[in-house]
């Protein structure tokens, strides 16, 4: 039992099943399913971007605050005198107390004052950041009055984060002033900011950034969709004809709009079309035709049969004649089949470097038996071709058998062949016949097409359509030159390299023969090949 493409995408993992999946979407999903990753994408990195430059701002501006709040208490202490009193500080909690006095927080900041390491200072009740109501921050103050410089610190707790500074000092009592304690002379400015809450700007920005991103995502996938359908049009107009056209219609087009890679997709398939069509009416016409020609043999041979008086043995011979004469026509009509049914492979011609002028004669040896008539060699190539001798000779008895048919005994029938220096190789048969009306030479080569002097017992009908072939396999063509009455001839022309002189020992006698007719209409010296 052979696996569906589901049971091999399932034995071979997540990735193949979703691979299957992706390949069963329309293309019109896929292009609109990638823009919206690839746009949401950027959005997101631009909204991290401004996330994380916000949040670097927001870290700065408060650092920056901070060490004004470290500078200006600096400042105080450097003075060593009261504003307010105009008197030397006589301990730290007096320094501590008069920073803070002329301090004013802003928004997410608060303060305390420690003297001995214990909160003795706290802001005025205005300010909303109450840093003496969290015991865990207070708890890592401990040590704060006797560090040996001033920090800025950031600490976690359960209420929120605190970015602050710690300023340190220590106060010596003039000369003369007592000193309260021991521990008044050590103390610490704490001026601390709720990072969580500052920061908290930033986050509404990035909640900004990613609203219009889905806002944004929303539209680009409205007009994605629309575009993409647009695009897309051609391809589904292709596909919605490609569905109408059967065998019996191939006349559906599709509309080709504009000038882009999807009008000439269009147009590519129009022309694929158009062949096709050609393909199925001539082959709807070939069996026609072949219908025609096989009918009107078996219909000779069925009407001689019931008349036949089987008790007279003359009639009996005689329907047993035209019995074998109208096989003998069909089987030379399937063989010429046959031989159209080939044209189209690769190897129906077979091309090798060939002397013409040998393969002239041999034609004339091999044809000059067909019937009572003046054969003559025109002219006689000179030089090597590449073409399929076999092919060819098959061509030139269809030529040959024509002229024959056409012409009374002992008219003249000749062939001939020449090449060219670029390769360029020709070989004709000329007769003295009855030539071919003019209208009936644009269609002398179509299948079964019979001129208007022919009986429709004479050949198959197909002759010169294998000639045709045969010359277009080798890349050239061949073409009738006739006038009623002044016979014809048939050339069979076609491109090939550069032509070569044959070797040695080739047969050539041209020169040695008798001319015993006149120059053809082309040109060519009437030879004839026997003395």
């Amino acid at each position: 039992m052979t696996p569906t493409g589901d049971d091999a995408a399932r034995r071979r993992g997540p990735w193949a099943r979703l691979r299957t999946a992706i390949d069963r979407t329309s293309v019109r999903t896929r292009v609109l399913v990638t823009v919206l990753t690839l746009s949401a994408v950027g959005m997101l990195l631009a909204a991290s971007t401004a996330l994380a430059l916000q949040t670097r701002a927001a870290d700065d501006r408060m650092d920056g605050d901070l060490l004004l709040r470290l500078e200006a208490f600096t400042t105080l202490a450097e003075s060593g005198t009261d504003p307010s009193t105009g008197r030397p500080f006589g301990s730290a909690r007096d320094l501590v107390y008069a920073s803070m006095r002329l301090t004013v927080p802003g928004p997410n900041e608060g303060m305390v004052g420690l003297v001995g390491d214990k909160v003795a200072l706290t802001a005025p009740r205005s300010v909303a950041l109450r840093l003496e109501d969290d015991p865990q921050l207070v708890a890592a103050l401990a040590g704060a009055t006797t560090a040996p410089s001033a920090s800025l610190r950031t600490t976690r707790t359960e209420q929120r984060t605190y970015r602050y500074v710690v300023v340190p000092v220590h106060v010596v009592p003039p000369a003369g002033v007592p000193a309260e304690s021991v521990a008044a002379t050590h103390g610490a400015l704490v001026v601390a900011y709720d990072r969580d809450e500052e920061r908290s700007r930033s986050t509404q920005v990035f909640s900004t950034l990613a609203l219009m991103s889905v806002v944004a995502l929303v539209a680009v996938g409205a007009i994605g969709w629309f575009v993409a359908g647009r695009l897309l049009a051609p391809i589904r107009r292709l596909d919605e004809t490609a569905r109408r056209i059967s065998e019996s219609d191939l006349t559906l087009r599709i509309p080709v709009t504009g000038e882009d890679d999807l009008a000439r997709l269009t147009a590519t398939v129009n022309a694929m079309l158009d062949r096709l069509e050609g393909v199925f009416r001539s082959q709807r016409t070939l069996l026609e035709d072949v219908g025609h020609e096989l009918r009107t043999p078996l219909t000779i041979v069925r009407g001689h049969l019931e008349l036949m008086d089987a008790a007279d043995p003359q009639d009996a011979a005689a329907t047993r004649e035209v019995a074998l004469s109208e096989l003998a026509r069909m089987s030379r009509l399937v063989d010429d089949l046959m031989t159209l049914a080939r044209i189209d492979r690769p190897d129906f011609v077979r091309p090798t470097p060939t002397d013409v002028g040998r393969l002239t004669d041999d034609l004339l040896d091999t044809l000059r038996p067909l019937a009572e008539r003046r054969w003559l060699v025109d002219a006689r190539a000179d030089g090597v071709a590449d073409l399929d001798e076999q092919r060819i000779t098959q061509a030139v008895v269809q030529l040959v058998a024509n002229a024959v048919r056409h012409s009374p005994d002992g008219a003249v029938v000749a062939i001939g062949s020449e090449t060219d220096p670029d390769g360029t190789w020709r070989i004709w048969v000329r007769d003295e016949g009855e030539g071919i009306a003019l209208e009936e030479q644009p269609r002398i080569f179509d299948r079964f097409h019979r001129g208007a002097a022919r009986d429709d017992s004479e050949g198959s009908g197909i002759g010169l359509s294998i000639v045709s072939a045969i010359a277009a396999a080798h890349g050239g063509s061949v073409t009738v030159r006739s006038q009623p009455g002044h016979g014809a001839t048939f050339t069979i022309t076609a491109p090939g390299p550069a032509a070569r002189r044959p070797a040695a020992g080739g047969r050539d006698e041209v020169d040695e023969r008798d001319n015993e007719s006149p120059r053809t209409e082309g040109g060519h010296d009437g030879i004839d090949p026997r003395h």
